[in-house]
């Protein structure tokens, strides 16, 4: 199965405020590209998932790889 590219939205708790945010991931699926946000913001700030807020995924708008895809 080829990767896609996802843009993910969101926000993160560092210090007293929540900052916005938005990463773009390859990944196979949407879950797949949750579980990498995870993964990246958790590492480089140091956050825990319940400090990690994931408001919208959706398929990158130039990623021509998840067109016509099968189920």
């Amino acid at each position: 199965m080829a990767d896609q590219t996802f843009v993910v939205q969101g926000t993160f708790f560092v210090g007293q405020k929540w900052h916005p945010y938005e990463k773009t991931v390859t990944a196979p699926n949407e879950k797949v590209a949750v579980e990498r946000i995870y993964t990246v913001l958790g590492s480089k700030h140091r956050l825990k998932r319940r400090e990690i807020t994931i408001e919208q995924v959706k398929p990158a708008a130039g990623d021509s790889s998840g067109a016509g895809r099968s189920a």
